[in-house]
């Protein structure tokens, strides 16, 4: 583990090589994320940092959805993630395997941030192309399973019932919490 950073921007530097070490795969991922409870707190500030970037990020350079859609898109991504963080605590407890929740949240909330950054500026820059779509969605997939892999050191069939715990989550989630948030902001 490292030691802990002295300023939230040298914790975000290393947790960007430590987001890089997850999408090549390396062994030495966990090496660059601070798993103290500091290091919870900063990966909970990048979270947040994370929504806000990608509800607000696109329309702030005036590409994105109609007003008013920000508080109800803010609403479903902090729902969605309240579900995913759920379905891994009780994942996590079933196979006994607890001490790796908070090192998963505090990689989880890293890599959150740095997909959505990469997230905003793709879509300023490229217009949200869907191709860009499918290779975030790819790398994010890749990275999920090399958190579960490399930081979490769960078994090959336990990292697939991981995974598959909290895409289905977020999948019924997104169905049911998506439908009622669109009905409540009404026709555009």
């Amino acid at each position: 583990m490292p030691q802990p950073s002295s300023t939230f921007l040298e914790e975000a530097l290393d947790a960007a090589r430590g987001t890089w070490a997850l999408v090549l795969g390396r062994q030495d991922a966990a090496n660059y994320f601070d798993f103290s409870q500091r290091g919870l707190i900063g990966s909970f500030i990048a979270l947040v940092l994370a929504i806000a970037v990608s509800v607000f990020g696109p329309q702030l350079l005036g590409v994105g959805p109609a007003s008013g859609a920000a508080a109800g898109m803010t609403l479903l991504s902090a729902l969605l993630f309240a579900l995913q963080i759920g379905a891994a605590y009780v994942v996590l407890q079933m196979m006994g395997r607890l001490d790796g929740f908070m090192p998963y949240l505090v990689a989880d909330n890293w890599v959150n941030f740095y997909v959505s950054l990469i997230g905003a500026i793709s879509i300023v820059l490229l217009g949200g192309s869907d191709i860009m779509l499918l290779v975030v969605g790819l790398i994010s997939i890749i990275v999920e399973i090399n958190i579960a892999r490399r930081i979490v050191t769960l078994a090959p069939v336990q990292i697939a019932i991981f995974i598959v715990a909290q895409v289905v989550a977020q999948f019924v989630g997104l169905m049911v919490l998506g439908g009622i948030i669109l009905q409540t902001m009404g026709p555009a």
